[in-house]
């Protein structure tokens, strides 16, 4: 089985990764050369790390590196068995990149989004195969997480979510499958979690470490609400809230102002070197 990923940015680059630990070959699309020679880099950096660690024999990073083949034309996924595409939280961009990918895939692909949030029935219905059409949702660090939500759409067919649980399981996750619902399961309950996080932060209640600490030592979370979500990425966290509060329409699910005007200033988490915690980039 061939896989191809659309996008090359935080989960695009460890999803390929992660395919290429399993066996896989993998097809790595994205629009920019530059941003696929970044990726690239950073999965190779990633395997001398893990080398360095002893968590990865040696030998085996060259025949991962291999089963890698990137490129910003889309008809490196001519070929490919199943597409996952991993890009910017937005629907205008998911839809055109599903009409796209539908002219340049073979026609018994099937074509998967990593969406957080957003419809699977409304990325299908832009596309000729909606019943191809399905929800595969991973999570940060992809390598490391091991649940994935799938999302069957409303037009997504029986057999597609079968291949789509057994891909899963050969990837090392745990799937689970997921009415279609805005959020799914973890987000719709723990984005609303973060974004409560954010009003006590703006409140001057506590410090940013101490509104984790107190998460992690009282509610036994391994990591607190405020370091999570700069890992998620508060651009990510305020797209899921935003459509948590569009498709609801329940003000439980208003974004703080906080959140949006810390994602104005590209303040957006571990990717851009600061959030609510300041990172080496």
């Amino acid at each position: 089985m061939i896989i191809g990923v659309v996008g090359s940015s935080t989960m695009g680059r460890g999803l390929t990764q992660h395919i290429a630990n399993c066996g896989f070959e993998v097809r790595l699309n994205a629009r920019r050369q530059e941003a696929l020679d970044e990726a690239l880099a950073y999965i190779e950096g990633q395997y001398d790390f893990m080398i360095s660690r002893g968590w990865l024999d040696a030998e085996k990073k060259e025949p991962n590196m291999k089963r890698i083949k990137a490129s910003t034309d889309m008809s490196i996924l001519k070929d490919c068995d199943v597409v996952i595409e991993a890009v910017v939280e937005n629907l205008d961009v998911k839809r055109d990149i599903f009409q796209r990918l539908d002219k340049a895939c073979k026609p018994e692909a099937v074509l998967a989004s990593n969406t957080s949030s957003l419809s699977i029935t409304e990325l299908a219905a832009v596309t000729e195969r909606p019943g191809q059409v399905i929800g595969m949702h991973f999570f940060n660090p992809a390598a490391v997480m091991k649940l994935v939500e799938i999302i069957p759409g409303y037009t997504t067919n029986a057999s597609t979510v079968a291949k789509i649980k057994e891909l899963s399981t050969a990837l090392q996750k745990t799937p689970i499958e997921v009415n279609e619902a805005p959020g799914f399961v973890v987000n719709r309950m723990l984005v609303p979690m973060i974004n409560e996080a954010v009003g006590i932060f703006s409140e001057h209640l506590e410090t940013a470490e101490n509104i984790d600490i107190a998460m992690k030592l009282g509610a036994n979370h391994p990591m607190g609400p405020l370091a999570l979500a700069d890992l998620i990425g508060l651009d990510v966290c305020l797209s899921i809230m935003e459509t948590l509060h569009r498709e609801f329409g329940d003000d439980k699910y208003r974004p703080h102002p906080l959140l949006r005007k810390m994602v104005r200033a590209k303040k957006l988490g571990v990717k851009s070197g600061e959030g609510f915690y300041k990172y080496n980039k």
